[in-house]
């Protein structure tokens, strides 16, 4: 049987690599340690696969044909074309064709609906946070699309529920496979809007603590209420939901959280509790 050995959750902006020499020395080395944190507790968990969450950013999908979630199922996926990643080492990343198929047949079965994908281009939401947690091994990677880019965007009931699926689907896999899961984007940031650079802490701050916290009920109620109010970009904290839900709705400890206006995100970098 396979088993679930870590989940984790970090920011992604693409301004972590594009305007990274603009970044002050002690919030460069804070993110950096931040990454590296993660980075080592995740290879120490040994997974075979990671169960990536993101959104896509115009990249495999625009608006007219814009799917709610997306399992990449192929072997194989396309490394970022962003030309601000043209030095990520990965042009491509292994995917693990059996098993996200399972978790797509299993989600299907179940009553979820996912789009799918034989081979997605992997953008910076994927990569930023495999190339700055320095990892010595890539897992195979099982990507899955959650829009967070264009309403009508998931619930976060219902990215909780997805999070739980992903739990049983592991649990349900014949092979002995150790998977990780890794939700990545938020948390507050604005872009393209009169507000854009704009960093919420409130916002944030409330964030860490319901996710800390652990009440999935409560979480999904104040969110709901906060995200429409503060910056767009905050709704990629979807996929820390998913990732919460496949935790088992466990609080995380905060490996870091610090505003950068310089890549105009609030960042943050966690890991779930077993």
């Amino acid at each position: 049987m396979a088993s679930l050995v870590g989940v984790y959750a970090a920011s992604h902006g693409p301004l972590l690599v594009r305007e990274w020499r603009a970044v002050p020395a002690p919030e460069k080395e804070r993110l950096t340690a931040a990454f590296h944190t993660l980075g080592r507790h995740l290879s120490a968990a040994r997974p075979d696969v990671l169960i990536e969450i993101s959104p896509d950013h115009w990249v495999n999908f625009f608006l007219d044909n814009l799917p709610a979630v997306c399992i990449g199922v192929g072997e194989r996926h396309d490394g970022p074309p962003e030309p601000f990643l043209e030095a990520f080492p990965h042009r491509v990343i292994d995917g693990h064709a059996p098993f996200a198929l399972h978790l797509a047949r299993t989600a299907l079965r179940e009553g979820f609906e996912p789009s799918l994908s034989h081979r997605l281009k992997l953008d910076h939401g994927f990569c930023i946070p495999l190339w700055r947690m320095a990892l010595e091994r890539l897992p195979r990677i099982v990507p899955i699309v959650v829009n967070s880019i264009e309403p009508p965007l998931p619930s976060i009931e219902r990215c909780l529920a997805w999070g739980e699926l992903l739990r049983r689907a592991i649990g349900s896999y014949e092979d002995p496979l150790r998977v990780a899961v890794l939700g990545t984007g938020g948390l507050s940031h604005s872009i393209g809007e009169p507000t854009m650079g704009t960093i919420d802490e409130d916002f944030d701050r409330e964030c860490i603590r319901l996710f800390s916290a652990g009440e999935p009920a409560r979480l999904a109620e104040v969110l709901e209420d906060r995200l429409p109010r503060t910056g767009n970009g905050a709704a990629e904290v979807r996929n820390w939901a998913v990732a919460h839900g496949a935790a088992g709705h466990r609080g995380f400890e905060l490996v870091d959280y610090l505003p950068v206006p310089q890549v105009i995100v609030g960042c943050a970098f966690a890991e779930w509790r077993f």
